[in-house]
């Protein structure tokens, strides 16, 4: 996982890192302990924080095993809440360029 590899560089800025995820509880921890992540993965229960975001992805019907699957993006919100940037590509298998990501951040 990318932000693994560079949330030395965030946390050198002051920048709080923490991943949502539709997946459950056990499988957060799974990942948690099996890619030794260090930083905050959080639980969206019933895609409330991917809907609110309007950044769900549509390609999967109600009844898919994948739906609730966000387009992959980063925020970088303020410590009172306000979103500041977004990066969100809408194909699943694309991230955000975390170049941009961390000068975004290093100018906030």
């Amino acid at each position: 996982m990318q932000l693994t590899e560079i949330s030395d560089q965030f946390e050198a800025m002051g920048v709080n890192i923490a991943a949502m995820t539709y997946d459950s509880v056990e499988m957060l921890k799974s990942v948690e302990e099996d890619q030794g992540i260090e930083f905050t993965l959080l639980r969206d229960a019933d895609i409330t924080h991917v809907n609110a975001l309007g950044i769900l992805n549509e390609d999967y019907e109600p009844d898919s095993r994948a739906y609730g699957v966000p387009h992959p993006g980063i925020f970088l919100i303020s410590p009172d809440g306000v979103i500041r940037a977004k990066f969100a590509e809408e194909g699943y298998r694309l991230r955000p360029d975390f170049d941009n990501v961390l000068e975004a951040a290093a100018n906030l």
